[in-house]
């Protein structure tokens, strides 16, 4: 959970864009999850619900901050707040809901080894994806071409733009991936973590994944 939004955050900070709203938009992402995982059964659609939750309201955030020029830390703040309200009103219907039997991943053979099998090989998909994520973007801002022109922007926006570099558009996809992957960060927790849904149920995680990009000085691979 926090490897994800801490990684989604990281590319928002990359490009010169600090979103404090991480709290409000996980807990939006763990409502919405949480209701397609109830509606379908499928984990996937739970996945895809809690991304485009986290996408809306983080192009929300990006219209507001980089179009409109409001400060990011109190559109941030705001954008929390918001979440969490809106996530509790939402959510109130699903307090009772209660989702299918979990699968159990393990791989055969080797979840049977002592200690390494449990650690490594009995975890959810999303904890391989997790760690895929972070190689494939600690790559892609140093090698590619985009991430080297994202991290340009988030140096010197004016620079960038004098070399032609949409910067407002580029900032506002990488706004937009970050709530994404904020968003199925709050899928996660409620559909697989937990899981169910009660109010608040982040308990300040946003928050945890906010302080670890800077910790992590703004590197994928810490």
């Amino acid at each position: 959970v926090l490897a994800i939004a801490a990684l989604g955050l990281l590319i928002n900070e990359r490009a010169g864009i600090v979103n404090l709203g991480a709290e409000g938009m996980m807990l939006v992402a763990a409502v919405a999850g949480y209701a397609a995982a109830v509606h379908s059964g499928s984990d996937l659609l739970a996945f895809a619900a809690g991304a485009a939750a986290g996408a809306l309201l983080a192009a929300i955030f990006g219209a507001l901050v980089i179009w409109l020029n409001t400060n990011q830390y109190a559109t941030g703040l705001a954008l929390s707040l918001f979440g969490v309200g809106l996530s509790a009103f939402v959510g109130q219907p699903y307090t009772r809901e209660r989702l299918s039997e979990r699968t159990q991943f393990e791989v055969p053979l080797l979840a049977d080894i002592p200690f390494i099998g449990p650690a490594l090989f009995k975890q959810h998909p999303m904890v391989w994806v997790a760690i895929a994520l972070a190689l494939a973007l600690m790559w892609w801002l140093q090698k590619s071409r985009s991430g080297l022109v994202l991290r340009a922007i988030g140096e010197s926006p004016e620079s960038a733009h004098a070399l032609g570099y949409p910067v407002r558009w580029i900032r506002l996809a990488a706004v937009l991936a970050g709530g994404a992957l904020c968003g199925v960060a709050g899928a996660y927790l409620s559909c697989v973590y937990t899981p169910l849904w009660v109010e608040g149920m982040t308990a300040g995680r946003g928050w945890i994944a906010l302080a670890l990009t800077t910790f992590a000085t703004w590197r994928p691979a810490r």
